[in-house]
């Protein structure tokens, strides 16, 4: 196939003016101005339309953010979780800022085909389903959707899914007590109900963790599926490719998707790698 010259040259030229605005952009803090378009136009020697497709870029990426009006601004810093490897499991320490939850819907129904098969009960079992606003300092951050057998948890109250760790009240309260889980990540886009909720524009790039978790037994005791803000949130993979160092402890914080609680009292969860978490998201 024939490369198109112009074209390659757009895009090279594009990647250089996209390099300069990043030197711009981590040399401030979040929330500190950058030049307008037309004097970084004149700095860089470039059109207009060549300067904004590289901010779009970068707008899309969570690195700056457009204000009507005002201008551009460097983006609050994304919640970055790491993801380390051992020999045979990835453990996640926990992201940073304070985490809160608020319930958007509490009920019980049946569980569906889908949902059934996962937690291997019957499509007529019925669950406690649950959908979660996860907050950061106050931000929206990911929408959470739990599925739990109504049996295992009979009296789950909506105050357990707001606050407190959750798999504390498994534990303490219902008697469930958590072992392990599989959990995938994957690229998504925003529906426009989900991005008002996130206060992110329609069609916004997303993080879609996928969670099963099982207690002690291996008995499936939650399904979880939830959406990250792609702005805000990001996977970070620190791969072992030499001898063995001392690892460290994590930091006090959150696991994707997951409330602090039993897996935490037992140092970092631990994922399994047979082909559930690939890449570094």
């Amino acid at each position: 196939m024939e490369i198109d010259p112009a074209a390659s040259g757009a895009v090279l030229k594009r990647e250089r003016v996209r390099d300069a605005i990043l030197e711009l952009v981590e040399a401030r803090r979040p929330g500190d101005a950058i030049p307008s378009e037309r004097v970084l136009c004149a700095e860089l020697g470039v059109s207009r339309p060549t300067l904004r497709a590289a901010v779009d870029e970068l707008v899309v990426a969570g690195l700056l953010v457009r204000q009507h009006g005002r201008g551009m601004f460097v983006a609050a810093e994304k919640i970055t979780q790491e993801l380390v490897s051992g020999r045979d499991s990835l453990t996640l320490p926990r992201a940073g800022g304070v985490w809160t939850s608020r319930v958007l819907e509490f009920r019980t129904l049946p569980a569906g085909a889908r949902v059934g098969r996962r937690l291997r009960v019957s499509p007529a079992a019925r669950i406690r389903c649950a959908t979660r606003l996860r907050l950061v300092d106050g931000s929206p951050m990911a929408i959470e959707h739990l599925h739990v057998p109504a049996d295992l948890v009979p009296g789950l109250a909506e105050e357990e899914l707001e606050h407190g760790d959750l798999y504390e009240h498994f534990r303490d309260r219902h008697g469930v007590r958590v072992g392990e889980a599989v959990q995938s990540i994957e690229p998504t886009v925003l529906t426009r109900a989900e991005a008002d909720l996130l206060d992110v524009p329609e069609l916004s790039p997303a993080l879609l963790f996928e969670r099963l978790t099982g207690d002690t037994g291996g008995r499936p005791v939650e399904y979880v599926r939830s959406l990250y803000r792609g702005d805000r949130y990001r996977i970070v993979s620190r791969l072992a490719l030499g001898a063995a160092t001392a690892r460290r402890e994590p930091p006090e914080g959150h696991h994707p998707g997951i409330p602090p609680g039993d897996f935490a009292s037992r140092g970092p969860v631990t994922f399994s790698t047979r082909g559930v978490v690939q890449g570094d998201g």
